[in-house]
């Protein structure tokens, strides 16, 4: 079972992920390729599409050079690359999903695809409570706003809400998140 996880910045992506981890998925980023590629860390895979110059995986290299290896490699590359870097796994879940074209590769290998939404007061929060050091270019609400819509006009995060399986609304406690997150597990899996 492979399930994607799709979701503006600091929505909720990881720790949805981390509860399917919780139940025997493997977890995979989608920009785990990227970083790994950049960083020449590639013993996980059983191919690469190419070595580019090692460089320090900051989130607008990650951006640059996976819209390079889309447009070189496909659309679906990233999700490719990820299930390969998996491929002992039986039950994968894939963090980051960020285009139609990555959702469809999710679906054609028989996945599933969850989308994870908050308001953008609420996913500011979370990422000043998170100091990520890919995050560490946005001081205030209006740098996060800023970058918010640039994703957002890279990749249309909002319309790909309706390509997904599963929509779950974020703005409560992680307790709450992690029900939702459970019944779906035991919707899909058969079991909790």
């Amino acid at each position: 079972m492979i399930v994607g996880v799709v979701g503006k910045i600091a929505a909720g992506k990881t720790t949805v992920a981390e509860f399917f981890e919780e139940k025997g998925f493997c977890r995979v980023s989608c920009s785990d390729p990227l970083i790994d590629l950049l960083t020449h860390n590639v013993s996980d895979y059983s191919w690469i599409p190419e070595l580019p110059e090692k460089a320090e995986p900051t989130r607008d290299r990650l951006i640059e050079f996976g819209k390079y290896l889309k447009e070189t490699y496909g659309e679906d590359i990233l999700i490719r690359l990820a299930v390969d870097k998996m491929r002992h796994c039986k039950n994968i879940v894939i963090d980051g999903v960020r285009s139609e074209g990555e959702i469809k590769a999710v679906k054609r290998l028989g996945g599933k695809v969850i989308y994870v939404e908050a308001r953008p007061e609420v996913r500011f929060e979370r990422l000043m409570r998170r100091k990520a050091s890919k995050d560490k270019g946005i001081k205030s609400f209006e740098d996060f706003k800023a970058m918010d819509d640039a994703e957002e006009r890279l990749y249309r995060t909002s319309e790909l809400k309706g390509l997904a399986d599963y929509v779950i609304t974020n703005e409560g406690t992680l307790e709450g998140l992690r029900e939702k997150v459970e019944g779906i597990i035991e919707e899909i899996t058969g079991k909790v």
